[in-house]
């Protein structure tokens, strides 16, 4: 898998600003998705991200890259836990709460817009997007944002910025490995 595909869809979630990103890659770029991704995390030991794959069809593959401990805290939240007990999830594990989105993903003939609770994006936001999607939007960017329109387009800059960033480090000769930003919580600390 090219790391200028990963850098240019999942900055903000690799440098630790962002709970996930999701993007899709051609299988002609791919030769096996299972080695890839084995791969892929293989870089990620120990960094707390991850990569699993949401979809695999015959053409393409739908990959959810995500940091577990930021998906936990966000899912944790009241707004959050009430948006997915209204749409099904059982809200007992971040796990499960996965799988249940990926057959959400599978099953529905739309998608699911509860995925945006799984990126990072504020409640309020993913709500208003669930309720209309064109009533009440302040402004738009890597989302619709309903809620802090200010707070949203600093957000924004921030994304922006960090993905300038890591794609200059990457033509720079940088690996992805080593722009990886390690927020794993088993770091241990020497006595």
């Amino acid at each position: 898998m090219p790391d200028s595909i990963i850098i240019d869809n999942c900055s903000p979630t690799l440098a630790g600003i962002k709970t996930g990103n999701i993007f899709t890659i051609d299988r002609s770029q791919i030769t096996d998705i299972k080695q890839e991704l084995r791969d892929l995390n293989l870089c990620f030991a120990g960094k707390g991200i991850r990569a699993i794959p949401l979809k695999v069809s015959e053409k393409s593959v739908l990959i959810y890259l995500y940091r577990p401990d930021k998906l936990k805290a966000d899912l944790s939240s009241a707004e959050a836990r009430d948006i997915l007990l209204k749409k099904g999830y059982s809200c007992d594990s971040v796990e499960n709460a996965i799988v249940h989105l990926i057959h959400h993903i599978h099953d529905d003939g739309s998608f699911p817009h509860e995925i945006g609770l799984f990126l990072g994006y504020p409640p309020i936001d993913v709500k208003g997007f669930m309720e209309d999607t064109r009533k009440g939007v302040k402004c738009v960017g890597y989302w619709k944002v309903y809620g802090d329109k200010e707070k949203a387009e600093k957000t924004f800059s921030s994304y922006k910025k960090c993905t300038e960033i890591y794609k200059k480090c990457l033509s720079g000769g940088r690996h992805l490995s080593q722009m990886v930003v390690n927020t794993a919580c088993n770091r241990t600390v020497a006595s």
